[in-house]
């Protein structure tokens, strides 16, 4: 049976299919289309001709566009079209023409996106993914199918992010990269098929970092990606006399400790990836 907050506004246009549920003071414009197994959060707001559909809960706050839908079921011919579901966190922008997958019969059944996020217009997300928090999808990112976007990472427009793929905590991928192999933190990504064009200094400063912070990453960064593979070096760090902390622990847990079976993007010299 539809739960509707008696505080909602509902334009007469819209459709709202038996068994939604709509939270308090959420608002859904002419034309939208919400399919009987939403959940909308208090003060959603859906602008004109956005759709929510599928078994999808949208967290409170979030914005939809017109022309987006969030929920549609995954593009994948593996998938054998039984019920599986997208889990939204509180505070997202759907911008114009988004598109957000639940997940599938083969990878789990849910896609999960986190907190305070920005979708720019026609960016997409596969079924299975995980994304963060306070992540930005600039126009046209094209993320594939069970890929992982860690807190704070910027993808930049028309970015493309291979199935499976890891992108690690604030990195900054930039436009038009076709980025096939895991990022490690903080790095810069760049091209295609992508490199890593270094590290990400300015958003590692407008988080908040000290110099000593940054520079301890920049050493870390150094020798990692130094004469040898990139896993012994990683190891050798974590197990060596001065303890690692803060960034650069994460980056070397990141490379050690990952469930992945990517390559790693690495500097120019290995566009390729690393296969260590």
């Amino acid at each position: 049976m539809t739960r509707i907050s008696s505080s909602a506004k509902i334009d007469r246009t819209a459709v709202v299919e038996d068994g939604a549920v709509i939270g308090e003071h959420a608002e859904i414009g002419a034309f939208c289309y919400v399919g009987a197994n939403v959940v909308l959060g208090d003060n959603v707001k859906l602008h004109h001709h956005a759709v929510v559909e599928g078994i999808t809960r949208l967290g409170n706050g979030c914005q939809v566009f017109p022309m987006a839908v969030i929920g549609g079921a995954p593009q994948s011919i593996r998938h054998d079209g039984s019920d599986t579901r997208l889990e939204i966190g509180a505070n997202c922008i759907f911008r114009e023409g988004v598109t957000v997958n639940t997940g599938s019969s083969h990878g789990g059944g849910e896609t999960i996106v986190g907190h305070d996020n920005l979708f720019l217009a026609n960016s997409h997300v596969g079924h299975d993914c995980r994304i963060g928090n306070h992540v930005i999808l600039s126009n046209n990112v094209m993320i594939g199918g069970h890929a992982t976007v860690h807190d704070r990472a910027i993808l930049s427009g028309g970015a493309a992010i291979h199935q499976f793929v890891q992108i690690g905590r604030q990195a900054f991928i930039g436009g038009l990269a076709g980025v096939v192999n895991d990022v490690i933190p903080y790095a810069m990504v760049v091209d295609n098929p992508a490199l890593m064009g270094g590290l990400n200094v300015v958003g590692m400063q407008r988080a908040g970092m000290s110099k000593g912070e940054v520079h301890a990453v920049r050493r870390a960064y150094q020798t990692i990606f130094s004469a040898g593979t990139v896993v012994e070096n990683a190891r050798a760090l974590r197990s060596g006399p001065d303890a690692l902390e803060g960034a650069a622990r994460e980056i070397v847990d990141f490379i050690l400790d990952r469930d992945s079976e990517r390559a790693l993007t690495t500097p120019g010299s290995r566009r390729r990836g690393s296969q260590a």
